[in-house]
């Protein structure tokens, strides 16, 4: 892909992008990578900004994300993204980063990958049985960007419930995407009221994108 093809790609419907997954890349370096956006990833920004693409900030990297958000004037998301807080490690974010998301008026999808839910999971070994891997844990995520805003307005479902992983890899209370909906009693019981809940189920992500496309 080049900056040429950026264009076509938004006529067919793009509509965010993110600049990076696992390790280094052209416009940005991932997760477990380290270092900057480079001359490539500021190109793409100015040209995400002119087409109002929405970018992405989940899987940057530290280094990345700052220069990434220094160089971008658009609207930010991070759409599968949890709390480095609650589980220490490079794919989540800080709380300096998750301020500075709310600052930019970002939403951040909580995920729903076991590892990214619960601390000293071991690939290969650990269970949601085992470690006690439930929608709670996704809760306390929520909570604590919450906490970090002061509001409900910057968090929504992120799932990555996409194919990727099964059932050995999710929180023991999902059978099925139906299960989403036990999300709405879960924040009921930590004390969120009707309208924080409507904003993380639905809410938050719609007012999102009505600003970001006017």
């Amino acid at each position: 892909m080049t900056l040429g093809h950026l264009e076509t790609a938004y006529q067919y419907g793009l509509r965010a992008i993110g600049l990076a997954h696992y390790g280094p890349g052209r416009y940005a370096q991932g997760t477990d990578a380290t270092g900057g956006i480079g001359s490539k990833g500021k190109e793409l920004l100015k040209e995400m900004e002119r087409l109002n693409i929405i970018l992405d900030a989940t899987h940057l990297c530290d280094d990345s994300f700052w220069e990434a958000l220094d160089n971008f004037k658009g609207a930010v998301w991070a759409s599968h993204n949890n709390c480095r807080a609650l589980v220490n490690h490079n794919r989540q974010f800080s709380d300096e980063q998750i301020k500075e998301l709310i600052n930019r008026g970002a939403v951040i999808g909580g995920v729903m990958d076991a590892w990214m839910l619960v601390p000293n999971w071991v690939r290969g070994k650990s269970t949601p049985t085992s470690m006690n891997c439930n929608l709670e844990k996704l809760i306390d995520n929520y909570d604590h960007i919450c906490q970090l805003a002061g509001n409900s307005l910057h968090i929504g479902i992120g799932s990555d419930l996409d194919g990727a992983f099964g059932k050995e890899q999710c929180p023991t209370d999902i059978e099925t995407i139906a299960d989403l909906q036990k999300i709405e009693t879960l924040l009921s019981q930590r004390g969120y009221k009707t309208t924080d809940i409507e904003n993380v189920m639905s809410g938050n992500w719609l007012r999102f994108l009505r600003k970001a496309w006017g």
